[in-house]
């Protein structure tokens, strides 16, 4: 079997639910897909590496005059229910890592011996805002990732982006019907975007019934 890990990229109640504090349009629609593929990733020994926004009001995000680009309007608000990921998307025995300088040798040692789903905590919309994400990569050393959850024009982004930039021999797939954008437009011309620089656009369908993984496996053999 090849490394592979499944990157679920905040799905939190507050960006998937329409009374969620900040609903990304038809979130709501792609929740099957976001249990179909992390069932399939539990029932195939897959980990999950999750991230989670996990705010409080002092965070240069947040604003209540806010710009849509660098800062956004209250969400995700610790100890609040519209931080907590959704029930279909929920992780086995998750390492919550959060977002503060460590001690990277005894993280990494803590990664190694972990056998559950990884949770990353994060105070801005980019994953790599938290510092331990790397050393998270390094100890994990995925050959391939396959990334869904929202929204495909922050968060998505940021991570696609980010792991492009930072692990350019690691084979990124997206999930296209288990992702939603805010802007439909720009989120269409990330998908194009991102399938010129080599990412492999595919569907859950393509993962959860035709055998993806499996596809790989046989081709890494």
């Amino acid at each position: 079997m090849p490394r592979v890990i499944f990157w679920d990229v905040d799905t939190q109640y507050d960006f998937m639910k329409a009374d969620g504090k900040l609903y990304v349009p038809d979130a709501e629609h792609i929740v099957p897909n976001l249990k179909q593929l992390t069932d399939y990733a539990h029932g195939h020994g897959i980990r999950v590496v999750a991230s989670a926004d996990d705010h409080v009001m002092s965070d240069p995000e947040i604003s209540e005059r806010p710009d849509w680009k660098d800062t956004f309007p209250p969400h995700c608000m610790r100890g609040t229910p519209g931080q907590r990921k959704i029930p279909e998307t929920a992780l086995r025995d998750p390492l919550v890592i959060e977002p503060a300088p460590g001690d990277a040798k005894a993280l990494a040692e803590r990664l190694r011996v972990h056998r559950g789903d990884i949770l990353f905590h994060k105070h801005r919309f980019d994953v790599f805002s938290n510092e331990n994400v790397m050393t998270a990569l390094e100890v994990l050393d995925p050959e391939d990732i396959v990334l869904y959850g929202v929204a495909t024009d922050v968060c998505d982004k940021a991570a696609v982006e980010g792991l492009l930039q930072r692990r350019p021999h690691t084979r990124l797939f997206v999930v296209t019907d288990a992702i939603r954008g805010i802007d439909r437009d720009a989120s269409e011309h990330l998908l194009r975007e991102w399938g010129d620089e080599g990412v492999r656009l595919v569907r859950t369908k393509e993962v959860v019934e035709e055998g993806l993984v499996e596809a790989l496996a046989r081709a890494t053999a």
